[in-house]
C-alpha cells in the first residue's frame, strides 16, 4: 500500500490513462478524486472492487475553467482534510497539420493540455501542498512533445496521422513547466514530474496505425503501463527525484 490514505486528484479519470491512474492509486490506498468531462461512475465502481476502503469523489468538469478547478480543489480538501497528488491527466489531441491547423484547434490543445495544467497545479499547491510540506505531482506528457510529434497513420492508409503541432507544442510546454514547477517547490516537500508515453491503447489512439516495427517493445502500451510509471511518481520512494521526464514508449523515442 505505497500511497495509503493520501488523496490523489486525477484529471481525464473516466477512461484510458486516467481511469487506469485512478485505479492503480487506490489498489495501492490511496482516495481518488475523479475529474473529468465524461461521468466516470466505471471507473468509481472498479475502484471499489479493487479496494473497498477506498473513497471517492467526482466532478463533471472542464479544466479549462479556472474557478471551477479553484473550487473542486477547495471542495476535495474540505471533504478529506488534504491533497497528496496530483496526476494531470486530461487532454486533447488534434492530428491537423500546420497548412490546416486552425486558431480554434490550437487553442483547445493548448488550454486544455497546458493551461489546465497550469490551474490544477497552482490550486494544490497553493495553499494546501504548501502548507502540508508534502506533493506529488505527475503531469502526463508525450514523447510527441521530445520528438516534435509521434508517427503514426491512419488505418485506411491516411499518413496525415501524427500528432499534430499543437499538441506537440503543448506536450512540450507541459514539460518544460513540470521542470520550472520542480525548481520552485522543492524546498516545500514537494516533487513534481512527468511521464511521456508513446503510443497507448486508448479513445485518443483508435483508428490509428503505428509502425511498431521501429519499436524495440513491439507492442501498443497499455493503460496500466503508463500508470504504474505514475504510480512511482506518487509514491514517497520519489522523495529525491524531481524534475524528471520519464519516458514510457516501448523504446520509441531512446535518446
Amino acid at each position: 500500500m505505497r500511497v495509503e490514505n493520501h488523496v490523489a486528484i486525477v484529471t481525464g479519470a473516466s477512461r484510458g490513462i486516467g481511469a487506469a491512474c485512478a485505479k492503480t492509486l487506490a489498489r495501492e490506498g490511496a482516495h481518488v478524486v475523479l475529474v473529468d468531462l465524461l461521468p466516470s461512475e466505471e471507473t468509481i465502481k472498479e475502484i471499489t472492487e479493487i479496494n473497498p476502503n477506498a473513497k471517492t469523489l467526482s466532478f463533471e468538469v472542464d479544466i479549462k475553467d479556472k474557478e471551477v478547478i479553484q473550487s473542486l480543489v477547495k471542495d476535495t480538501y474540505q471533504a478529506f482534510g488534504r491533497i497528496d497528488i496530483l496526476v494531470n491527466n486530461a487532454g486533447t489531441a488534434s492530428r491537423m497539420d500546420l497548412e490546416e491547423m486552425t486558431e480554434e484547434v490550437w487553442d483547445r490543445d493548448i488550454d486544455t493540455n497546458l493551461k489546465g495544467t497550469f490551474y490544477l497545479t497552482q490550486a494544490v499547491i497553493y495553499p494546501y501542498m504548501k502548507e502540508q510540506q508534502y506533493g506529488r505531482i505527475v503531469n502526463i506528457s508525450s514523447i510527441s512533445g521530445i520528438m516534435g510529434g509521434a508517427v503514426s497513420g491512419f488505418e485506411h492508409g491516411s499518413t496525415k496521422g501524427r500528432s499534430g503541432p499543437a499538441y506537440a507544442a503543448s506536450k512540450g510546454g507541459v514539460i518544460a513547466f513540470t521542470k520550472w514547477i520542480a525548481k520552485e517547490v522543492g524546498h516545500l516537500g514537494i516533487v513534481c514530474n512527468s511521464v511521456a508515453p508513446g503510443a497507448v491503447e486508448s479513445a485518443l489512439t483508435k483508428g490509428l496505425a503505428y509502425n511498431l516495427d521501429t519499436q524495440v517493445i513491439k507492442r501498443m502500451g497499455t493503460p496500466e503501463d503508463i500508470a504504474e510509471a505514475v504510480l512511482y511518481f506518487a509514491s514517497k520512494e520519489a522523495s529525491y527525484t524531481t524534475g524528471q521526464v520519464l519516458k514510457v514508449c516501448g523504446g520509441a523515442a531512446i535518446g
